[in-house]
């Protein structure tokens, strides 16, 4: 059935394959739904497609190891577990940790990554029937460390189960920060904007202004109205803004060639034409059982002022509210989106080091900057851009 499996003296099975493509759908899916935060992107239909579409594969750095546990035929908790040989796509960053092994003489890489690649989401990680299922594969994951030989284990973006799982399993807790939207009942756009402080608000409409003056409009397509020339153009920008970094793509064309077909309902884009000329575009996912939206990507074919921050914060945020969404989420890093409504939010990951020594100096580390990021947190709440008698309604 996959790669390799060992059976738990409870008479549970531990899996562990080479592809996702070996796990059922059906099982998958059904557990995802049941956890405290699921998301799309945790879907096996999306993991399956980074692996078909060579975007995350043992090629470019990702090498799958999903580990799964069973019953006999039931699926009792799985997880999207990989191999990595750098630290690319991660967006927890911890390029500080492998440059101190590389200075001692040891090798950072491989680590074991529990997480959905090129994807900054917070949602469930470890899926599981019940705390116990979900604290063995957290004792699973850390054996299939020390027997691959990695040298660590990273769990990234779990929600508190995961955390409470990976503690127990003694795994050390990081926290950061990300910039959500939550709906707080505007009627429209207009009365968001309504809600901000002066300057921000008039900021934001000078914004809009200096784009509707340039003749750009936007239209909007969703799920299966998003057509193939829609997506070729979207691809284009995609590349292009890899491009401006002098970086390469982490997707493939065929990768987004899936997701019309195997996810469609997931997806909204943003079109920004000039005339009769397509300009820019950006890309949301949607959940929409959930009402939550997530900025992705997004890129321009021509510069245009102002055209970022109307393509990716003002329309969707617009979209949202005309659509009863509850939450954008505008993707990771990024202070600047809180002058465009998105308040701080929390993050967490979880880790383990397999070298005692380096163990200790990263808990220690770990130690000072979750003080730091709680000292953080609070500076940003008393920045928020809301008027006073709403600023606290406003925070996540």
């Amino acid at each position: 059935m996959g790669d390799s499996s060992s059976e738990h003296e409870t008479g549970i099975v531990i899996r562990v394959d080479d592809s996702p493509q070996a796990l059922p759908e059906n099982h998958w899916d059904a557990l995802l739904a049941a956890q405290a935060r699921p998301t799309p992107f945790m879907r096996l239909a999306y993991l399956r497609a980074l692996h078909a579409s060579g975007s995350a594969v043992a090629a470019t750095g990702w090498q799958p190891q999903f580990v799964s546990l069973w019953r006999d035929d039931r699926l009792l908790a799985a997880c999207p577990a990989y191999l990595k040989s750098h630290s690319y796509g991660e967006y927890v960053f911890d390029w500080a940790w492998a440059d101190a092994y590389r200075r001692h003489g040891l090798s950072y890489y491989p680590k074991l990554l529990v997480a959905v690649p090129f994807t900054p989401v917070p949602g469930s990680r470890l899926l599981a029937v019940d705390d116990a299922a979900r604290r063995l594969l957290a004792q699973a994951l850390r054996a299939l460390a020390r027997e691959t030989g990695a040298s660590s284990l990273h769990v990234l973006f779990g929600d508190d189960a995961d955390q409470a799982a990976l503690a127990a399993a003694g795994c050390m807790a990081r926290s950061g920060v990300q910039f959500h939207w939550t709906a707080q009942g505007d009627a429209d756009f207009g009365a968001f904007l309504a809600r901000l402080q002066r300057d921000k608000r008039k900021k934001i409409q000078q914004e809009q202004r200096r784009v509707r003056e340039a003749g750009v409009v936007f239209e909007a397509r969703e799920g299966r109205d998003i057509r193939t020339e829609d997506w070729d153009f979207f691809y284009r920008c995609y590349q292009q803004t890899y491009r401006e970094h002098r970086s390469t793509p982490y997707l493939s064309r065929d990768f987004f060639a899936r997701m019309a077909g195997d996810m469609p309902e997931h997806w909204l884009m943003l079109t920004a034409r000039q005339g009769d000329e397509r300009v820019a575009t950006s890309l949301i996912a949607l959940d929409p059982a959930r009402r939550a939206a997530f900025g992705r990507y997004w890129g321009a074919v021509r510069p245009i002022p102002c055209l970022h921050f109307d393509a990716c914060y003002y329309q969707p945020l617009a979209w949202c509210i005309a659509n009863g969404y509850q939450r954008f989420e505008g993707g990771a890093q990024g202070e600047h989106k809180m002058a465009r409504g998105l308040m701080p939010t929390p993050t967490a990951s979880s880790h383990w080091l397999a070298h005692p020594a380096f163990a200790d100096a990263v808990q220690d580390f770990l130690a000072q900057e979750g003080t730091a990021m709680s000292g953080y947190l609070d500076e940003l709440q008393e920045h928020a851009p809301f008027k006073k008698q709403n600023a606290a309604d406003a925070a996540f």
